[in-house]
Parts: structure tokens; sequence; C-alpha cells
């Protein structure tokens, strides 16, 4: 099955809470969303005298995320909370409370709208600094969101080269950082998957055989195809339907559980990816992507990065519907046709 959505809650959406987001790409015969992180900072604070006792499921007064108990995080929505804890919350949600998540969630399953979430743009695990450990936190934090809401996968990157490291290091300190990051992610039990996403800058870890090598080495994480990220990092190679299915086949055995892609228009030169523009500008076409896709047949998720956002996943959906269309009418006509030789040379 091919899905299309898009990143962040659509602009036409009237409302702007998660719960209106998907109830409004379902209307548009969409069914993916992928939730944006913006905001991703937790903040401590004791709990209140009556939240004592309980978990951060039945807490409504905020969005708390993790129990840090004698300065150690405790991921288990259902662990009480005790008089002595400090409350990990989130002043910028993705929805009111932690304990409305399951029923969001359930929403979307009924709607049949796939979750994903992707993590700030600016990570850098490439180091053992305040930095390096705040953005490991926001990937956690994500992947414990996403888990609450019974979604598919957590998009991120993973760090920059600066200039001020050298390679080796911020990537040594990726690796490692990474592979922490799994042990936890297995040792709590987030049944979500984490996605690593081609970058589009030269100056950004994410090429396509880093992110392979690093999904191989690590074990756990599955790449991420930003298709627009390729064409830029590459210098504008993704042409023909053809450089799509090559890119696809790489990356297919990598990505268990199925593919999740990204497009967009970009604009980029020597260094890489400039901007993200709407999917009819610049030489990065959508067409070869779903002639690709109709002979592929693979099970993807398809979500606009565009600016604008819910227009182009509805463009995206009906060019795919359309080339799909006219290969199923062309190869009804073919049987037909070889239908009725088969049944003139029998006469």
């Amino acid at each position: 099955m091919i899905r299309f959505g898009p990143a962040g809650i659509p602009l036409s959406c009237k409302g702007r809470t998660l719960k209106d987001g998907i109830e409004d790409v379902h209307n548009l015969s969409l069914s993916a969303l992928e939730i944006q992180m913006v905001r991703a900072g937790v903040y401590p604070r004791p709990p209140e005298d009556e939240e004592v006792g309980l978990t951060i499921s039945d807490i409504e007064e905020d969005f708390v995320v993790e129990i840090l108990r004698d300065e150690e995080p405790i991921s288990d929505p259902n662990e009480p909370i005790e008089e002595d804890d400090d409350l990990l919350f989130m002043p910028s949600p993705v929805a009111d409370t932690f304990g409305s998540l399951a029923g969001i969630g359930h929403m979307a399953k009924r709607m049949d709208v796939k979750l994903s979430i992707h993590t700030p743009y600016y990570m850098d695990l490439g180091d053992e600094n305040e930095l390096a450990f705040s953005c490991i936190d926001s990937i956690r934090h994500a992947g414990i969101i996403l888990d609450a809401l019974d979604g598919d996968i957590v998009v991120t990157n993973l760090g920059i080269y600066d200039g001020k490291r050298t390679e080796d290091y911020v990537d040594e300190h990726i690796y490692e950082n990474l592979g922490a990051l799994m042990d936890w992610w297995n040792g709590v039990g987030l049944k979500c998957r984490l996605g690593i996403e081609i970058t589009g800058q030269q100056d950004v870890f994410g090429s396509l055989e880093q992110v392979l090598d690093i999904c191989e080495a690590v074990g756990g994480p599955v790449p991420v195809i930003n298709f627009a990220h390729y064409h830029s990092r590459t210098g504008g190679t993704l042409i023909e339907p053809d450089d799509f299915i090559n890119l696809i086949e790489t990356v297919e055995p990598y990505a268990k559980g199925g593919l999740h892609t990204e497009f967009s228009g970009v604009e980029y030169g020597d260094a890489g990816e400039k901007r993200l523009t709407p999917i009819k500008k610049g030489d990065l076409k959508f067409e070869p992507l779903a002639e690709a896709m109709a002979e592929m047949r693979p099970d993807c998720t398809v979500i606009s990065m565009s600016p604008l956002l819910e227009h182009d996943a509805m463009y995206m959906r009906i060019i795919q519907e359309r080339i799909l269309t006219k290969r199923a009418a062309k190869e009804l006509k073919e049987r037909r046709k070889s239908e009725a030789a088969a049944a003139a040379a029998g006469e």
C-alpha cells in the first residue's frame, strides 16, 4: 500500500490540535500524518500533593512525558509518581495531556491515518556535551509519545560537521550515542521504529551510504528516504523512473516494516540543499517516482514536506492514482488482446 500525507497539521485545518489534524487528513482522503516536534524542550517540576500515587497518564494539568527519580528518567507510563520525584513536562506538547494520546491514536487507527513523528530539525549526536544529551532526550521523548499513539516511526537527523570537530570525532560519537539510544529503546520496549533520514547538505551526517552503514552497524534503526535531500546531496540525480527504482531497491532491504519517505520540490547548489519548495518547482519531479512506485508496488508512506503541505500531498496521491489506473487499463487491454489471439488460434 502507498500512503500520502502532510508533514504537520494541514494548513487548511481550522483547528490546530493533533486530533483536528488527523480528522482533516482523513477528510482530504489522505492516509498519513507526520507530527512535527518543533519545540521539544522539557522542564522539571515537583509533583503536586494530589499527583503523588498517580501515573503520568493521569495528570491533567500538564503534558508530562517522564518521571525523574534520583536524576534517572523513568519512561514507564504506568509507574506511580513518588513524593520526591520530579516530573518532566513539555510546554509545547503535541496534545493537552499524555493520557489523551491513547485515544488520539485509536482515532487515527479508525480513520486509517498512519502516524509518524519528526524530531526537531537541528540535531547533533556527534559529541558528548549537553547539546548531544538534549538531542538524545528529544528523540527518546518522541519515541515515548509515538509509542503511546501506537504510531509507526520516529524520523530524525543525527549530526553536523561544523569544522570545529573532525569528521571522525563526529562519526564516532554519533555511532556511540545512537547505539546507547537503541539499547534504551529496546530496553523500555518501544514498538515504534526509529528512522534515520537521508540529509540534503554535504556538511550534515546523512548521505545514503552513511545512513545504510549506521542502520546496519547499530541494528534497529531503519533508513528514511527524503527524495529532495538525496537529490540535492547528489547534484540532481533523480530524473528518470529507473533512478528512483535504483534508490528504493538499495534502501528496501534495510527498511524493515515498510518504506517511510518524504518528498517536495527543492532548490540546491554545490553544497547541497538550499530550501524546500512546492513540488511543481525545480527539477525534482514526482511523476517519475510515481511511475517507479507503480512498477514496484512497495509498502510505502510518502510525506509531503512541501510548503504547500496537504495540497501537494493530495497532488501526489492524484498523480499516483492516475498512473496506476492507466497502467491497469493497459494491462487489461493487453490481456484481452492476448486472450483473443489465443482464442483465434484455437479455432
